[in-house]
């Protein structure tokens, strides 16, 4: 087992059983049970210029970054990789379209040489103090679904979170050019004593919430289109 500088256990579990629900289309009348939902949705602007740099910010923590958070991403171990599960792929109509797979992800790298996430990644959110981060949060990349118009990752946390659950971040971009993004999750205190304050807790998240649409609605160097 391998530890990096924030205290992310590269091969521990996540701390929750329901592995890709903040996709289920119901999750916010039937989330796992325990667990409260969130969905928020916004508009970040339009044209390709637009979405293209959205999607090297997502996938680069700029999310995070936005937000006011300091991120350090550790990659997955090539060990790790080759064991990662790709689930079946589907289709608007919710017809199967990729096959599950087993195995790394090939690596992607922005224009500025920053590579994306991939599944198997280790992402631990926080505020800096000197080298190290004050509160660290540390998740797991679970899931990582793209196409054209379409990019979605979700987190996973790995112990020493405040929360155990899932949070996803889903990018598009609709026929008329316009870029939206939805931020779903569900979640619970990950330990006995932040159920008192879950009430803080939970508004706590819906202003991070609303912090990660914003994050990625700042003016471009080029005029969208």
């Amino acid at each position: 087992m391998t530890t990096d500088r924030d205290g992310a256990r590269h091969e521990q579990a996540v701390t929750y059983a329901a592995v890709g629900a903040s996709q289920a289309p119901d999750l916010m009348r039937y989330p796992p049970e325990g667990y409260r939902p969130l969905e928020m949705r916004g508009r970040l602007g339009h044209g390709i210029e637009r979405w293209e740099w959205a999607v090297d910010a997502l996938l680069t923590g700029g999310v995070y970054r936005g937000a006011g958070m300091d991120v350090r991403m550790s990659p997955v171990e090539a060990s790790e990789a080759e064991r990662v599960y790709r689930p079946v792929e589907f289709d608007e109509q919710g017809e199967p379209v990729e096959a599950a797979e087993v195995g790394a992800a090939e690596e992607v790298f922005a224009a500025d040489g920053t590579r994306h996430v991939r599944p198997g990644d280790v992402i631990v959110v926080g505020l800096s103090v000197g080298e190290r981060l004050w509160l660290p949060l540390p998740g797991r990349v679970v899931l990582l679904e793209q196409d054209e118009n379409r990019v979605m990752y979700a987190i996973g946390t790995l112990p020493g979170h405040a929360f155990s659950g899932e949070e996803s971040f889903t990018l598009e971009r609709e026929e008329n050019g316009s870029v939206w993004l939805t931020v779903r999750s569900f979640a619970r205190p990950a330990a006995w004593w932040g159920w008192p304050m879950l009430p803080g807790l939970l508004l706590a998240r819906t202003l991070i919430a609303r912090r990660f649409l914003r994050a990625l609605t700042v003016p471009l160097t080029t005029q969208d289109r």
